[in-house]
């Protein structure tokens, strides 16, 4: 298979005919490519006047044709590629059923592998499945109803199932492209295969999750809802069983010598039932800060200039950040195009805000994290409690709260009023879309004065960056909190915590930072349980 990169194509171009594209570009007669397929299309919009795509095609040479008959386009490469490296355990050698406990991500990935290989898993969500959990986040919009253990955290799909469904990530374990040719196999676009910024959209997501599920059942797994890990038995640092509260309230004893443990970043009382057990926690560096909005045609306009509302392009993205004076950094995350801000909360008492936004991206406001760095020196206690962060993030959750009026409206305020250091009492050109509902103040009265200093002082600077970023009518809203787990449960060669038999994964566990990456994290983690660690490679 060969694949030329970096192939510039119109935004009129047809690309549902790559073979032509491939053939054009490098000068060849038309059937001289087979098999065409673009394996990654990203936008190139640094000249304004002349924005299109660039692409990357896959294909085979027909009989006769070699690469030294090729003229490639300036800046274009030509080169022999192979598929990733990586097959999945085939077999599973142990004597019990491992359990899996939390269904986002890491959790349906895990369960999924362990399932094909014949382990027959016994997945615990706490939270309903996701029709159910649909009804009671829809409730929660509408009349600020919270459901402690079925909201935008909790339930099947975990907290990425109310969202952008993003798969960008960093890492280039080769495990990535099979979690993608999985999630499009279960009903995802097609295009997140290619696309550079892959997105599913909250509209397409939890139906691609509940298809994973229906495997895993029809493979001999179980998947519980509303069970909830309560306790768990050792013996000699070594695990032997778990209690799961069921969803009448009693108890369920189950012997378990295999434990992944993949509950999310806010499963709080799960932590601090390890602790007590013994588990070793390690606090770590994460963020807090604000969701921003801005009319979503501006951020075309700023991206795309002339070219902003072409129906080929869609919604325009932005990725931002900067560092303060005193060092800290600020960014944006999560970017939502056509999107709104969400209600994330999952305890009473307070206000926690994300975005999600559908395939199509077709809303009129864009919203993002807007994000301040956080580390251990900022909220560790005296007594050195590695689930300090957690208290640090209720507290200004439970202040945005007071701030919000009950209800779990979300405190607001306009960028041009944050930045002079004034309550806002209305909005201007941006509506904000946050629901259950939004109450005009004071952000600073729910954030660490450290992060007000910095994101007014960074306000202005990513304005430069990206035209119209702090325009006046730009709307804050707080708090985000939950961007990534304050958190980590380390975890030896074999994916173990110290307390063996422990399997922590994603982002709960501190090691990943999105859909894509804590969906690795499980498959990893699962393929430690079927094969031990010396089977674990590209790490």
């Amino acid at each position: 298979m060969y694949r030329i990169s970096n192939l510039p194509v119109s935004l009129s171009e047809n690309l549902d005919q790559p073979g032509p594209l491939a053939e054009k570009a490098l000068k060849l007669p038309p059937g001289s490519v087979r098999g065409a397929k673009i394996s990654k299309k990203s936008v190139d919009a640094r000249d304004k006047s002349r924005v299109r795509f660039v692409l990357s095609v896959d294909f085979r040479f027909a009989k006769g044709v070699s690469p030294a008959q090729c003229r490639l386009p300036r800046g274009a490469s030509l080169s022999e590629v192979s598929p990733p490296a990586w097959t999945p355990p085939a077999a599973f050698s142990g004597q019990s059923r491992p359990a899996v406990v939390g269904f986002g991500p890491a959790g349906f990935f895990a369960a999924l592998l362990l399932a094909r290989a014949g382990a027959r898993p016994i997945v615990l969500e706490r939270g309903p499945d996701v029709d159910q959990r649909r009804e009671s986040v829809n409730a929660f919009f509408s009349f600020g109803t919270l459901d402690d253990s079925s909201n935008i955290q909790f339930g099947e799909g975990g907290a990425g199932a109310f969202s952008d469904g993003k798969l960008n990530s960093g890492i280039k374990d080769p495990r990535s492209c099979f979690v993608l040719n999985e999630l499009a196999s279960h009903g995802a676009p097609e295009e997140i295969l290619y696309a550079a910024r892959p997105h599913i959209g909250t509209d397409r997501l939890p139906g691609v999750v509940k298809c994973i599920r229906q495997e895993i059942v029809r493979l001999g797994g179980e998947v519980l809802f509303g069970h909830r890990l309560s306790d768990i038995r050792c013996d000699r640092g070594a695990l032997r069983g778990i209690e799961v509260q069921t969803p009448g309230g009693g108890l369920l004893e189950l012997d378990c010598s295999d434990l992944l443990l993949a509950v999310g970043h806010s499963a709080r009382d799960t932590f601090e039932m390890l602790k007590r057990r013994g588990v070793r926690f390690e606090p770590k560096p994460f963020s807090v800060g604000v969701r921003i909005e801005h009319r979503q045609e501006w951020i075309d306009r700023a991206q795309y200039g002339a070219f902003a509302g072409h129906p080929a392009l869609g919604a325009a993205e932005y990725r931002l950040s900067t560092r303060t004076r005193s060092g800290r950094g600020v960014y944006t995350f999560c970017m939502c195009p056509g999107g709104t801000v969400v209600g994330a909360a999952s305890e009473p008492g307070g206000v926690v805000t994300n975005g999600m936004s559908p395939f199509a991206r077709d809303g009129q406001n864009a919203n993002s994290a807007l994000l301040v760095s956080v580390g251990p020196e900022d909220y560790l206690n005296e007594s050195g409690d590695p689930l300090s962060g957690v208290a640090f993030q209720r507290r200004w959750e439970q202040a945005a709260f007071r701030l919000g009026g009950g209800g779990y409206r979300a405190p607001a305020q306009t960028a041009g009023d944050f930045l002079a250091g004034v309550p806002s009492v209305r909005c201007g050109a941006v509506e904000p879309t946050c629901r259950p509902g939004v109450t005009y103040a004071d952000l600073s009265e729910c954030l660490p004065a450290f992060a007000v200093s910095a994101l007014r002082e960074a306000l202005p600077v990513l304005g430069r960056a990206l035209r119209g970023f702090d325009a006046p009518d730009a709307v804050l809203t707080g708090v985000e909190t939950r961007s990534s787990s304050p958190v980590r449960i380390p975890r030896d060669a074999g994916f173990q915590a110290n307390i063996r038999g422990i399997y922590p994964a994603g982002e709960g566990a501190g090691y990943a930072g999105g859909i894509l990456s804590a969906a690795v994290d499980g498959l990893r983690c699962a393929e430690a349980i079927l094969c031990g660690k010396d089977a674990i490679r590209d790490q």
